[in-house]
C-alpha cells in the first residue's frame, strides 16, 4: 500500500495485491491494482489501518505500507515512511505524479492543493476500468546453474508492467514483457510440496480443461489422479530413466510448477528441474497463487485478444470521467 500525507490528510495511492502469497520478497512477486480478490471489508480495514499510521508517525510526504491477510484478518508487516519502488508503478497506474507530489508536501505544501477531489470524498486513487499488474524481471538467464525459487531474499533485477481491462490479459502482459512467454498449448510438468498436494488437483483441473496435457511425479500425479484426471507420470531425477529433465531437454514441456519442498533429497531434483528450465528458456512458477494467476492469462492468449493501450489516452480518458464524476456531484 503506497499513500500520501500531509500530517493532517492522507491519500491512497494504491493497494495492490501480491500474486505470491507472504513469504517471497515483494520485490519478486507480481502485483495487480486494484486488488482482484481482498473483500470490500479487508480493504476498509487496511484502509482504517493506513489512516491511523500515518497521522500517528506524522507522516509527510508518501508512506508504504505492506499488509499480510489470513482467513479475512489484517495484519501489518512493516511501515516504511519513505517512497518504495511501486510508487512509479502506482504513479503510471493512476496518472497521478506522486513523487512530485509529495517533494511539494515536504516544502510545507497540503494535499487539498493537489488532489481536492479524493480528500473531499475520502477516496483512493483510482486505475478507471483497467488493470495494471507489476511483474519483476529475473537475470536467471545470464547466470547459469543458480537455483531460479524464490524466498525473502530479493533476486530481481528489474519491473515490468503489463494493462489491460480484465486481470488475465494484463498478467499476460506482464509476463510476456518480463520475458516469460507463457504456452497457449502443450503439456504442463507439475511437481508440488505436500502442502500444495490438497489445491493441485484444482490447478491440474483447470489446465486440463484448457486442452493441456499434464506430466507429474509419482506423489503430486497421486493426488491428481484422486481428482478424476489422468496423469502421465515421470521418474525424478534420482529414481531413474526417462526422468522429467529428460523430457525437458526433449522438448516435450511447456511449462513447469514447481513448488518448493524441504529436505536434501527434494532439493537436489528441484535445483536439477530448475535449472534444466532454465536452459530450455521453459516458463517455470515456483507457487501455486501464481500459478492460478497464470490459468487466468492462458485462455487470453489462446484466443488471441492481446491489444496494446496508449497510457496517455487511457489517463485523458480517466480524467474525464473523474471530472464529469465531480461535477455531477
Amino acid at each position: 500500500m503506497d499513500a500520501l500525507s500531509d500530517g493532517e490528510d492522507v491519500v491512497i495511492a494504491g493497494i495492490m495485491e501480491h500474486i505470491e502469497e507472504a513469504g517471497i520478497h515483494s520485490g519478486d512477486s507480481s502485483c495487480v491494482l486494484p486488488s482482484v480478490d481482498l473483500s470490500p471489508e479487508v480493504l476498509a480495514q487496511i484502509r482504517e489501518y493506513t489512516y491511523k499510521l500515518a497521522r500517528a508517525l506524522n507522516v509527510i510526504g508518501l508512506m508504504n505500507i505492506q499488509y499480510a491477510v489470513q482467513r479475512g484478518k489484517v495484519y501489518v508487516i512493516e511501515v516504511n515512511p519513505r517512497a518504495s519502488r511501486t510508487v512509479p508503478y502506482v504513479s503510471k497506474a493512476t496518472g497521478v505524479p506522486c513523487a512530485k507530489i509529495a517533494s511539494r508536501l515536504m516544502t510545507g505544501r497540503k494535499l487539498r492543493e493537489f488532489l481536492p477531489e479524493n480528500i473531499a470524498a475520502g477516496k483512493d486513487l483510482d486505475t478507471g476500468e483497467f488493470f495494471y499488474v507489476k511483474s519483476p524481471v529475473f537475470p536467471w538467464n545470464k547466470f547459469p546453474g543458480v537455483d531460479t525459487v524464490l524466498g525473502p531474499e530479493m533476486s530481481s533485477t528489474g519491473e515490468v508492467m503489463g494493462v489491460a481491462d480484465n486481470f488475465g490479459e494484463a498478467f499476460a502482459k506482464a509476463q510476456l514483457a518480463a520475458g516469460q512467454a507463457l504456452p497457449a498449448k502443450g503439456t504442463v510438468f507439475i511437481s508440488v510440496n505436500h502442502r500444495d498436494k490438497p489445491q493441485v488437483a484444482e490447478v491440474a483441473r483447470k489446465f486440463v480443461d484448457m486442452g493441456f496435457k499434464i506430466v507429474a511425479t509419482h506423489g503430486t500425479a497421486e493426488a491428481i489422479e484422486a481428482g478424476g484426471m489422468r496423469v502421465e507420470r515421470v521418474y525424478k531425477v534420482k529414481e531413474g530413466r526417462p526422468n522429467v529433465v529428460d523430457l525437458i531437454k526433449g522438448d516435450r514441456i511447456q511449462l513447469i510448477i514447481n513448488t518448493p519442498q524441504s529436505g536434501s533429497e527434494p532439493w537436489f531434483d528441484e535445483k536439477a528441474i530448475r535449472r534444466a528450465a532454465i536452459t530450455a528458456r521453459i516458463p517455470t512458477i515456483t507457487t501455486l497463487s501464481a500459478a492460478r494467476a497464470v490459468i487466468e492469462a492462458i485462455p487470453v492468449l489462446q484466443d488471441g485478444l492481446v491489444s496494446v493501450y496508449n497510457l496517455q489516452q487511457l489517463h485523458a480518458a480517466h480524467d474525464a470521467v473523474r471530472r464529469d464524476a465531480v461535477a455531477k456531484e
